[in-house]
């Protein structure tokens, strides 16, 4: 039986979640705590029909620099002009982070449930989406990116990571050196309805 959570602690922690662009190379836990936390939010996840098609490749100080390095030689000469001169800058500071996760789907396991579950095949790569995104949420001082699918062959090449794995986003993290933006809300009451109260 699951424990339940009792305490303000898990909703103190989503209403603190935001993303912070300004970030050093230091982490701000050590190296070992870091390896728990990700290993840990992977053993745990949920995923629908436990498929465990979340992938995670981990790339920390040098590693991590050589991505943004090959991000900057794929993105230059597609871009131009004022907005060449903000993405130089943008790479540059996310080069500054820590370390990088790049989320990855395996699409062997989802295949495998869309055979075996025919009814629901179509409905299986939406919700392996889904529990990709949860693993991403699982997080500390850091922002996510998505540079696919323009670095995905230089990165893949790179790292040898498995052709067949389908690259969803880039987390950047290290320790926040300034404030995060200010963020705007909707209503509550716009997004969600709830009936039965």
């Amino acid at each position: 039986m699951s424990k339940v959570v009792t305490s303000s602690a898990f909703l103190d922690a989503v209403r603190s979640r935001r993303s912070f662009y300004q970030l050093n190379n230091r982490s701000p836990i050590d190296s070992n705590r870091l390896a728990e936390i990700i290993k840990t939010t992977v053993l745990h996840c949920p995923s629908s029909f436990n498929s465990q098609s979340t992938r995670l490749l981990v790339l920390l100080n040098e590693e991590h620099k050589k991505l943004w390095d090959i991000t900057k030689h794929e993105l230059e000469p597609l871009v131009h002009g004022e907005q060449r001169e903000t993405t130089m800058k943008k790479l540059d500071g996310l080069r500054a982070g820590y370390g990088t996760i790049l989320f990855y789907e395996d699409p062997k396991p989802t295949a495998e449930l869309q055979s075996k579950f025919p009814l629901y095949a179509t409905k299986f790569p939406q919700w392996a989406e889904h529990s990709n995104a949860m693993h991403q949420y699982i997080r500390f001082g850091c922002n996510l990116q998505h540079y696919n699918p323009v670095i995905d062959l230089k990165v893949g090449t790179k790292w040898k990571v498995n052709p067949n794995w389908s690259l969803k986003g880039q987390l950047v993290f290290g320790s926040p050196i300034g404030d995060p933006k200010e963020k705007s809300y909707q209503p509550w009451e716009s997004r969600v309805d709830i009936r039965g109260l």
